[in-house]
């Protein structure tokens, strides 16, 4: 009999489930999955994470940076959009990885996906505080409620404390945020749509008029920490450079800011949601893609343009680089529509988690009467979305963003690798089944896929790659206590043991 931590969930099952009545509604279109993409992408990058790769990783290069994470990307999107369009159900990667490598793997990858949007979301609600309050006055909210009550200083890798007792503005928007996702899902796609707007116009002004600011001396010295940045566990590699102990150069550039990539991942949770899931979501995950990596290579040549790399504020390098040119009135435009960009992309990320524990709860991985709940009214995952929101206010309110940051990259970028073998062993396994969307070039799309993500988490700090240790063993923990026994594959395997049989594999 074959390994149960290693039984797979038969492609006809997925799609059984995806008709069946305890599903969410289908109403999202190209457009609406594409403003969701963009939604969660567009915001991140720009207005949380370009600041602190530019003065601290990599320089100017932080232009190449975007170019090699948004390569990586494409791999990954490709991968993605095959398995959307051949299992349009809500669990994004930790479906994908069911149907192909089996249970115990499914589970570290929704264990890991749970790790990306939460901690993502605390990142950005953090971010958001931060261009609120350089819309205020100087010194208008007290300390004490203005920041976290620890920051962490990556120069030695350590927390000390700020003087504060919570962000309190983080934690009013998750609320916000959590409320208006558990009023439904049309009702969050018309807001994020609204969003998505006033942030493109930002992004398109900050590129039209900060153009003519652009002072090509400060792309002179371009890669200033150098092109490399690998490492293992703290040992240099190929082309590895480190500083302070933590790897620096154009490749750990783009590793810091893969962060503002993640969005697009987050358009295949919402697939059970969408209108025609096998067409809308290839075209929603590509579209969005596309459109903000040349957005965000555009916006980060005038940036490191119109400030040195070593004088861009890390947290809101984009408003304030106007202030620094003498723009001061575009200054409060560009924090507005800030606000606006991340408002959006929290409200993504946050939309995404509770649909992956949704898919592992139909699966009998966390406890269904909770975890599977979906309002009678809302046809919302509610229960888990105001679980989520709790953690996540939590987390930007008492944690600091640079530590946040970088621990969601390593999770995003293990999940895409999965993704990515997960097609070879697809192709393998199911190569009559159905694909609307067929990643082109397979094996070698899938493969560079998992080679890029493979680098770029060689190029992160040895600290991360403890961090998703630490989580994902206590992960295992959870699976081996009480999921893989309560998981529904694991009736039907003492089902068939009594004489019954499992579903046929498509």
């Amino acid at each position: 009999m074959a390994n149960p931590l290693f039984a797979r969930k038969p492609l006809s099952l997925l799609l059984k489930e995806a008709k069946g009545e305890n599903r969410l509604r289908r109403i999202l279109g190209p457009v609406q999955l594409t403003g969701l993409g963009v939604g969660a992408i567009i915001g991140a990058g720009i207005f949380v994470a370009t600041g602190k790769a530019a003065a601290q990783t990599a320089g100017p290069a932080t232009m190449i940076s975007y170019v090699v994470a948004g390569i990586t990307c494409v791999f990954a999107a490709l991968c993605y959009a095959e398995f959307a369009s051949m299992v349009p159900v809500a669990g994004s990667a930790y479906t994908y990885a069911y149907a192909t490598l089996g249970e115990m793997f499914a589970w570290i990858i929704g264990w890991d996906l749970v790790l990306e949007y939460a901690v993502g979301s605390a990142t950005v609600a953090n971010g958001w505080s931060s261009y609120f309050q350089s819309l205020l006055p100087d010194n208008f909210l007290p300390a004490a409620i203005s920041k976290a009550p620890i920051v962490f200083d990556t120069a030695t890798e350590e927390f000390r404390r700020s003087g504060g007792i919570v962000n309190l503005p983080a934690v009013i928007i998750v609320a916000i945020v959590t409320w208006v996702l558990v009023k439904g899902i049309q009702e969050s796609a018309r807001f994020n749509a609204t969003m998505v707007l006033v942030k493109l116009a930002a992004v398109l002004f900050v590129i039209a008029v900060g153009s003519f600011y652009v002072n090509p001396e400060n792309w002179k010295n371009f890669a200033p920490f150098g092109w490399g940045g690998l490492t293992l566990f703290g040992e240099k590699m190929l082309w590895g450079e480190m500083v302070g102990g933590k790897p620096v150069g154009m490749l750990a550039g783009a590793a810091i800011i893969f962060f503002a990539y993640i969005g697009f991942d987050s358009v295949s949770t919402h697939a059970e949601e969408a209108k025609n899931p096998n067409r809308d979501v290839p075209i929603g995950i590509i579209a969005s893609l596309l459109i903000c990596t040349v957005l965000y290579i555009a916006v980060v040549a005038v940036l490191t343009g119109m400030v040195r790399y070593d004088q861009i504020d890390v947290g809101s390098g984009v408003s304030t680089a106007f202030r620094t040119v003498g723009l001061g009135w575009a200054q409060v435009l560009i924090a507005t529509a800030g606000v606006a960009g991340i408002t959006s992309v929290l409200l993504v990320m946050m939309l995404s988690a509770p649909r992956v524990f949704l898919a592992m709860a139909r699966d009998g991985m966390v406890p269904t009467g909770f975890f599977g709940a979906v309002h009678p009214k809302f046809r919302t995952p509610w229960k888990t979305t105001i679980l989520v929101g709790s953690v996540v206010a939590v987390g930007a309110g008492l944690l600091p963003i640079d530590a946040l940051l970088e621990m969601t990259n390593i999770g995003t970028l293990f999940a895409f690798a999965i993704v990515c073998a997960a097609v070879l062993v697809m192709r393998r396994t199911n190569p009559q089944a159905e694909r609307p969307f067929r990643c082109p070039f397979v094996p070698l799309v899938p493969i560079l896929g998992i080679l890029c993500c493979l680098m770029l988490m060689l190029s992160l700090p040895e600290a991360n790659w403890w961090r998703l240790i630490v989580w994902l063993a206590v992960g295992l923990v959870i699976y081996f206590a009480y999921s893989r026994h309560h998981s529904v594959m694991s009736a039907d395997r003492a089902n068939e043991g009594r004489g019954g049989s499992l579903p046929p594999a498509a």
